[in-house]
């Protein structure tokens, strides 16, 4: 396969290491209207924990708006379904992460690592607009984009920086908060769409528009790198569709009939990958760069991201198929994937600068391929956990009330309830 686009890196050298992401939502919640649809096994009256289904101690005052719910008035309750998609959808990242490293000599991991890699990120990407619906600017929802995304955005681009300059021996590597490196590239992202999501709601065709944009972004090679907008453009449909969907449409495919459907679609994607394997570029898949940039004639972006739009479509709805809709041993975890979406980038990198893949030839055996996807799942398993939610809170969700004026009204409320008592 040629690789001549790394998929995370600022620089476009021979990629080694691969992706992404994703969970990219900070802790989903579930309109009151959307409850009755998409938890149909919760008793009525039963409100959990912010932060899970059920569970405790995921999610901070900051970044969970049911904490903030007036007084007799029931919390949001998770579903356990979206959290439950979001860890599957995450460990499937982190396997990817460790199959790219494997594909040069594994047509068969070449194929698992590009089918991954069409409906992962867009699974994720599709979950976040979904939980944006209700984004509107009001001096809450803004403190949260701010402190769950802008903030965790910086400190982890800085730490990335820094891990680079140790880990890789490249003391020459710059911190620039204009030119995300490898995963931060998602919470740009994530921060330009749900400040964009106004704006979606009054457009006559949002979807349609959106792919547009999507189009032109694919045949514009001169974006450049700043805020890694060809990303940001790129997989931009796919957080409009999921403004647009409605509870009972992830009813639809998680109906039986389309289950067994998906079983199909998936094995036709998996030999359509590995056919296409050896004929074609990975770096398609990332969406990182314009159609020029890859080697190839404009019209071949209009293409391939009118197809690949369409594919990653049909393979999330396949996947949300699959994900159960009843709470699981893991559900807990889907409150803490982009805690372990941004901590396994480090072990991911790490494996690649240290030359793990390299000085072990046991991994590129299929047992060794077997083993290294299981270790990816557990690593980002583990990071996902809430005792590593609580020790990396402080990056991930800051409450930083210091750098916020008060609200007048609160304020207000405030005083007349001192003067009255």
């Amino acid at each position: 396969m040629t690789n001549s686009v790394h998929p995370h890196g600022r620089h476009r050298a021979p990629l080694p290491p691969a992706h992404v992401p994703a969970d990219g939502v900070p802790g989903p919640r579930v309109p009151q209207s959307a409850m009755a649809a998409t938890v149909p096994h919760a008793p009525a009256g039963t409100t959990a924990r912010p932060g899970s289904s059920g569970h405790s101690g995921s999610m901070s005052k900051a970044a969970s708006p049911e904490r903030s719910a007036p007084t007799g008035q029931p919390a949001k309750q998770r579903d356990a379904f979206f959290d439950n998609a979001k860890y599957l959808a995450i460990v499937l990242v982190a396997m990817a992460h460790a199959w790219e490293p494997l594909t040069d000599g594994s047509r068969v991991a070449e194929a698992l690592y590009m089918t991954v890699y069409t409906f992962h990120m867009p699974a994720f990407i599709l979950i976040s607009g979904y939980f944006s619906r209700s984004f509107d600017m009001r001096s809450d929802r803004l403190k949260r984009l701010v402190t769950g995304v802008a903030v965790p955005y910086v400190l982890f681009e800085v730490a990335y920086t820094f891990f680079k300059r140790y880990a890789d021996n490249d003391p020459t590597q710059p911190i620039s908060l204009l030119d995300p490196w490898y995963l931060t590239w998602f919470l740009v992202a994530l921060f330009v769409w749900r400040l964009t999501t106004p704006l979606w709601k009054l457009v006559r065709w949002p979807i349609p528009l959106s792919l547009a944009i999507a189009v032109l972004a694919t045949i514009s090679p001169d974006i450049g790198d700043d805020l890694d907008l060809q990303r940001v453009l790129q997989f931009l449909p796919f957080f409009v569709l999921g403004l647009f969907m409605k509870p009972e449409y992830f009813q639809l495919v998680r109906r039986r009939e389309v289950r067994l459907l998906s079983i199909p679609i998936f094995a036709s994607a998996l030999l359509l990958a590995y056919w296409a394997g050896p004929r074609m570029t990975s770096a398609w898949f990332y969406r990182r760069d314009s159609a020029q940039e890859l080697g190839a004639p404009w019209w071949a972006g209009v293409v391939m991201t009118l197809a690949l739009f369409g594919c990653s479509a049909i393979l999330t709805a396949c996947f949300f198929a699959w994900v159960p809709r009843r709470k699981m041993w893991f559900t807990v975890l889907g409150a803490g994937t982009l805690y372990g979406y941004l901590l396994h980038g480090f072990l991911a990198k790490g494996s690649r600068f240290w030359g793990w893949f390299d000085d072990y030839e046991w991994m590129h055996r299929p047992a060794g391929e077997v083993l290294v996807s299981l270790v990816a799942a557990a690593v980002v398993t583990l990071l996902c956990t809430p005792p590593v939610q609580r020790m990396f809170r402080f990056a991930m969700e800051p409450k930083m009330e210091w750098a916020f004026k008060r609200d007048a009204a609160a304020l207000a409320r405030e005083r007349a309830k001192a003067s009255s008592s």
